[in-house]
Formats: C-alpha cells, sequence, structure tokens
C-alpha cells in the first residue's frame, strides 16, 4: 500500500514534522510507533471490511439488489455525457 500525501504539503514540511516527531519520540522508539500504527490500521482496514461483509450478507438474505454500482456509472454516465454537450457548445462559440 503507498503511502499517499496531500498535494498542499511540501518536502520541507515533511522533513520538519519527521525531525519534530524524532526530537519528542526519540530515534529508538519510532520503529515501535510506527509498527503500533500498521498494527492498527490493519485492525481498523478489517473491522470496516467485516461490516461491510454483514451489511452486504444481510441485504443478500432479504432479498435486497446489492448491485448498484452499474446504476451508479449509468447516471454518472448521463451526467458526464450532459456536461460534454454544454462544454462543447461553450468550445464551440
Amino acid at each position: 500500500m503507498a503511502v499517499q500525501i496531500p498535494l498542499f504539503i511540501s518536502g520541507a514540511e515533511i522533513v520538519f514534522i519527521m525531525f519534530i516527531v524524532v526530537m519528542v519520540f526519540g530515534a529508538d522508539k519510532i520503529p515501535g510507533i510506527a509498527k503500533n500504527m500498521s498494527k492498527g490500521m490493519r485492525q481498523l482496514r478489517d473491522a470496516t471490511d467485516e461490516i461491510k461483509r454483514e451489511i452486504q450478507n444481510s441485504a443478500e438474505k432479504q432479498g435486497l439488489d446489492t448491485d448498484l454500482t452499474s446504476e451508479i456509472k449509468k447516471e454518472f454516465d448521463d451526467v458526464k455525457k450532459g456536461l460534454d454537450d454544454v462544454a462543447g457548445t461553450i468550445k464551440r462559440k
């Protein structure tokens, strides 16, 4: 999994933040902190995946339609087509 850094943080700011972290926690404790954070993130991801599975299983048991992605994609495509039509007329003028 790649770390995504927001575009509004520059490299110098990241270096400064890392410097503050080293000063506050010490270089010897940073690997342990990172390990605990990764464990916590993994547990959070597992919990959200389990919640999604439970919701999907419950919906399937009740006979609800769980394949909404095709309907949502169709709506997005319709909106995109409308925007392309409007943008095309603006570009021509």
